[in-house]
Order: C-alpha cells, then structure tokens, then sequence
C-alpha cells in the first residue's frame, strides 16, 4: 500500500453526478477542490451494506465540511449511471436519496489504483485522503471493507490541520477544536505534558 501523506494528490478527471443530479462527463479533482480543502473518500461499490451508511455520514455533516472550506468526493468502480439509480431510490429502501457532494464514476478503476486502494483489481477499500489548498495528501486512512469510517474524525483531522495551519502548533493525541495545541519543541512539550499527561 502506498503512503500518499507529503505527495501530491493524483489528480483525475472522470464522469461524476453532482449533488444536483446533473452528470458532468469531465469532472476533475483539481478544478474541483481549487481554493479549497478535499476529503476524496473511495467505497467498494453501489446498493451495498456499509457504504450508504458511510455516504450519508459524510451528508449529513456537508454543511460542516463546507464551513471548513472543505470539498467532499465519493469514488466508487460503478458507473454513473449506477450512482444515479442509487440517488434515486429512498433510503427506506437500501438508497441514498438525493447526497450533497459529487459521487465519482471510477468505471476503469484507475483513480482507485493511482491511490493504491484496489483490492484484486476488483473495487476499492474504505480509503479516505485530506488533501490540502496546495494539492497535497496530508493524511489518509484505508478500512478494511467490512469496517465503516468515522465521518466525526475525518472532520478532526480538516479541523486539526486547519490549526496547525493558523497557529503552527502541533495537535496532540485527542486533539479536539478549542483544545490547546503544543508547541513544537522540548519546552512545548514539556509544559504540555505538565498539564495533561493524566488526560490523555
């Protein structure tokens, strides 16, 4: 598996629904996410089991990504003809209804396989890639496919490298928005640890 943190997000252009319904044949990450922030999160594939509830996770929460200035992606080896089918049956009944963000159409699977998360050339794992205003991958996590991701940790991590950012300080483990960061050198850590080496 490829470690894609520090490297420059492998850029793509594919056909995609957005969160209109409208299919744009030449979507592309980079046009997409310029000025912003992008969350590209790949799932194994269409009327599934864990990924709808993946999908209306990152939903729910858009409005949030979206104060942090921060673009969300779904990516799946379905075609867009799929996604839509999907986004048009309810969720009562297995769908997704109508998701607020671009749900990718990765047919030939080779954004799947430029991020490394192609399980036997067949779909992809649960893979989930910040990618900052500059176009590089900050941080990245894959699941298994029967493990569902924390769409709650994947907006930490925005807000966490947003802090880190603004303040040049370093996000200790747990760090959560409003938390106090450290400073990154011996004495930071030092009167960091004074104060909360219990809590952690």
């Amino acid at each position: 598996m490829s470690v894609l943190v520090g490297k420059p997000a492998p850029d793509f252009t594919a056909a995609a629904v957005m969160a209109d319904g409208g299919i744009v044949e030449n979507f592309t990450l980079s046009e997409h996410i310029k000025g912003k922030y992008g969350l590209v999160f790949f799932y194994p594939l269409d009327f599934t089991f864990v990924c709808p509830s993946e999908i209306l996770a990152f939903h729910n929460r858009i409005a949030k990504f979206e104060e942090l200035n921060t673009a969300v992606i779904g990516i799946s080896v379905d075609s867009h003809f799929s996604h839509t089918a999907w986004r048009n049956t309810p969720t009562s009944e297995g769908g997704l209804g109508p998701v607020d963000f671009p749900l990718v159409a990765d047919i030939k699977k080779t954004i799947a396989r430029d991020y490394d998360v192609l399980v036997n050339d067949d779909i992809a794992y649960r893979g989930s890639f910040l990618i900052d205003k500059g176009g590089v991958v900050r941080h990245q996590v894959v699941n298994d496919l029967p493990l569902g991701r924390n769409v709650d940790e994947a907006l930490r991590m925005v807000e966490a490298l947003q802090f880190h950012e603004q303040h040049g300080e370093v996000c200790p483990a747990g760090w959560q928005k409003g938390d106090e960061g450290m400073k990154p050198d011996a004495q930071g850590v030092a009167a960091y640890l004074k104060k909360h080496a219990g809590e952690l």
